[in-house]
């Protein structure tokens, strides 16, 4: 692989301006396409096995006018301390309200009255209208959001507190701030790290392209695919800060490689070839934990994978040909004015007489972990172990309105039907007696009504209304507790159990749904998929790592290091969304579950990054060893090489990451925050501490591979052996070699190599 990708990276600096033109013909054919595609809607949301999607379907079927899919509206009103909403001026002022919105939009389906509908409180302080829209929330319109927003802005002028809940006012949260904070720290980072503004756009300039690619290619086949808002929204962070990565660390393996003395189209093709293997087994990594995401049977969840491994394959092949293509525009210019003096004087005096650099920090540190590895080993493993101990109290479940900022109406909404009603009538649940298979469904629904009533947790059940056709009731159950307790999930479970024991005795089926019950089995699904899931990612990519490192126990030994990195995430993401630990300095306003999604989501990403690390920084470990070098020798070449554009990596990742811990959005804060301190733990104490420690324990024993597994596993060359060969091969043939002619030729390219 070494020699093909060598061969392409000099390719692409030879026809440079063939391979620039292809690619920006890509991106705009690419953007044409998205200027050109229909807005899209949100993504249809299922949950396909679940007792909560066959209650949704079966409703969408024998209730087609319900819009069982359709956004929803709460118009919480609170009468002044002296009032109570039963007086004829607050009445008169909910009725008025009431018809403003039916005629507010030809959106609405429909609009309850409080005053029969017994949604007013007992002691008459509170009420609340209900509004029901034929189309989900993605999908109502501006002026059907302003109409709702205008007409409780009007009631309030009445002295009433007049809040509004549900998804008819959730919009997808703003990133695009975000984004560009965390596209400066990142230019920042580069220039730091590579003293050269060239050298620093090009990473920020291709991984800009190969986004600008990917996401426009799902916004143009958003419809056709039914893919929602939020794919775009992955493919921009994952394809971004990957684009970044592969990018740097070809930049970065092409300025060592000049400074070696090498001509241009030279370098370019040692980078490609060397730094270029290592992208491609990363990508594939990234690959495997997005496209592993399939297992959970969500199709919202696979297409998100899908399209984010898509972009993150536009951005290896871009590391492999634009940037190449871009260092050949740039020329020497990627040095930095010091670098270039440096390198002018050295080649002037000639290898011979070249002074050995000086130690940086990476050296510095290897040599420190070469001298405690015990010590380092010990501290790293107790450290995360100790920050991993809350994730034995998680608790997942999906945030609600209760989660909210207190700033915003939905939350003060939720707080007035919590205090007016009571926890539960933020998520009532939606009972479907399916009575077609019973003799007498009206009988059956009753009984199912009575056995709920007795059920502890339970504080109202709605008599049965039956649809057209006389097979199908549904019956409303408010819960005592919020939404997201594990109480509330009690009362679904032992409703459950109960319609178990109605269907055998009656025929009647009895289904859970509802917003809270979709919450509760997705969360369940999510459980039962993270194990398989785990197994199925990590599996893959030892089998990818065994391939690339020639090892059994380098691969193990990363994988062991990412699960205690993930496991201590976890548990900084319980202490302080869960328990509260610091929550004020991150903004958390309201402790509750961790979000189902986020366990599975975190391990999916921060895998196929840490992978990234893991591969650049022993891949150089590797290429020193199989060149000579003791294993030490070989641990400190790594990291003399690769440490200093790691850790510029992983602050880049955090940057990215970080800047979505200030959004008001709980789900995305929390994303945000767990994504950071993950590739933090993973970076900096898991491949720069754990790693070089163990394989400063194992020694040679590190690169042992079994004979018959050597024999049977395919030789991809990674480390650049095979190039190294047909080099010294080259150098035999007298011009223009590495070396003189007959086996001093050959030794003296050896020798050349093994510097690098």
């Amino acid at each position: 692989m070494a020699t093909f990708l060598y061969k392409l990276g000099r390719l692409a600096f030879r026809r440079r301006r063939y391979v620039a033109l292809i690619w920006v013909a890509l991106l705009a054919l690419a953007g044409f396409g998205a200027a050109s595609a229909s807005t899209a809607t949100s993504s249809s949301f299922s949950i396909p096995g679940t007792e909560a999607q066959r209650a949704f379907d079966l409703l969408e079927q024998r209730f087609p006018d319900a819009s069982a899919d359709g956004a929803t509206a709460r118009v919480v009103f609170k009468a002044p301390d002296d009032q109570k909403m039963t007086d004829p001026a607050n009445k008169a002022e909910v009725n008025r309200l009431a018809d403003a919105l039916k005629s507010g939009s030809d959106q609405v389906a429909s609009v309850t009255d409080p005053y029969t509908a017994g949604a007013v409180s007992k002691n008459g302080s509170t009420a609340y209208v209900s509004v029901s829209y034929k189309v989900n929330s993605m999908e109502l319109t501006d002026a059907t959001r302003t109409a709702l927003e205008d007409a409780g802005h009007a009631a309030q002028k009445s002295g009433m507190t007049v809040e509004i809940g549900g998804d008819a006012l959730q919009v997808m949260p703003e990133t695009g701030a975000t984004e560009i904070i965390g596209v400066a720290i990142a230019a920042v980072v580069l220039v730091i790290t590579f003293g050269s503004l060239i050298a620093a756009g090009l990473p920020l300039l291709t991984a800009l392209i190969g986004v600008g690619i990917g996401v426009s290619t799902i916004t143009a086949l958003a419809n056709v695919l039914d893919l929602g808002s939020t794919t775009s929204t992955l493919a921009m962070m994952i394809g971004l800060a990957v684009g970044i990565d592969y990018a740097l660390f070809i930049v970065s393996r092409y300025r060592a490689e000049l400074a070696e003395g090498r001509e241009r189209e030279e370098a370019a093709g040692r980078a490609v070839g060397t730094a270029g293997s290592a992208v491609v087994f990363a990508g594939l990594t990234v690959v495997i934990a997005l496209v592993g995401l399939a297992v959970v049977n969500i199709p919202m969840l696979s297409k998100m994978g899908f399209a984010a491994a898509g972009t993150v394959a536009i951005a290896v092949l871009i590391a492999l040909t634009l940037v190449p293509a871009m260092m050949g525009f740039a020329g020497k210019r990627v040095m930095g004015r010091k670098a270039r003096k440096a390198a002018g004087a050295e080649s002037g005096s000639g290898a011979e007489s070249r002074p050995e650099p000086k130690p940086n920090m990476g050296t510095r540190w290897a040599r420190f972990v070469l001298r405690k590895p015990v010590w380092v080993l010990l501290a790293g493993v107790i450290g995360l172990g100790v920050i991993a101990v809350p994730a034995a109290s998680l608790e997942m479940g999906l945030p609600d309105d209760g989660s909210q900022p207190t700033s915003t109406t939905q939350r003060r909404a939720y707080d007035l039907l919590s205090d007016g009603f009571g926890p539960g009538f933020n998520g009532p649940l939606m009972v479907v007696v399916d009575t077609a298979n019973s003799s007498d469904g009206k009988t059956a629904a009753k009984q199912v009504s009575d056995e709920i009533s007795g059920i502890p947790g339970v504080v109202a059940v709605s008599p049965a209304q039956f649809n057209k056709a006389g097979d199908t009731a549904m019956i409303t159950v408010v819960p005592k507790d919020r939404p997201s307790s594990t109480e509330t999930e009690n009362v679904v479970h032992a409703i459950r159990d109960t319609g178990k024991d109605i269907k055998s005795g009656t025929g009647a089926e009895v289904l859970v749904t509802g917003s809270t019950a979709m919450n509760i089995d997705f969360s369940q699904k999510m459980n039962d998929a993270l194990l398989p899931y785990l197994a199925l990612v990590v599996g893959l990519a030892f089998l990818l790592l065994m391939l690339v490192f020639r090892s059994v126990l380098v691969p193990l030994k990363a994988a062991l290091g990412f699960l205690l990195s993930v496991v201590a995430a976890l548990g900084a993401v319980v202490a302080v969304f869960q328990w509260g630990w610091l929550g004020s300095l991150f903004g958390v306003e309201q402790t509750g579950p961790i979000m189902s999604m986020m366990p599975i989501f975190m391990v999916g990403v921060v895998f196929g990054l840490a992978m990234d690390y893991e591969v650049f920084l022993v891949t150089r470990m590797r290429e020193a060893y199989v060149h000579g070098e003791k294993p030490g020798q070989a641990i400190v070449t790594g990291f003399r090489h690769g440490a200093r554009v790691v850790t510029a990596a992983a602050v880049i990742m955090m940057a990215v990451f970080a800047g979505f811990i200030g959004s008001s959005e709980q789900m995305v804060k929390m994303i945000g925050f767990s994504l950071a301190i993950a590739v933090f733990f993973d970076a900096f104490v898991v491949r720069m501490a754990i790693v070089p420690a163990v394989l400063a324990l194992l020694g040679k024993r590190a690169w042992w591979l079994p004979r018959w597994l050597d024999r049977i596993l395919p030789n991809v060359d990674v480390e650049g052996e095979g190039l190294r060969k047909q080099l010294g091969e080259t150098s035999e043939g007298g011009a223009g070699g590495l070396g003189g002619d007959g086996r001093g030729g050959d030794a003296e390219g050896e020798r050349e190599l093994t510097r690098v």
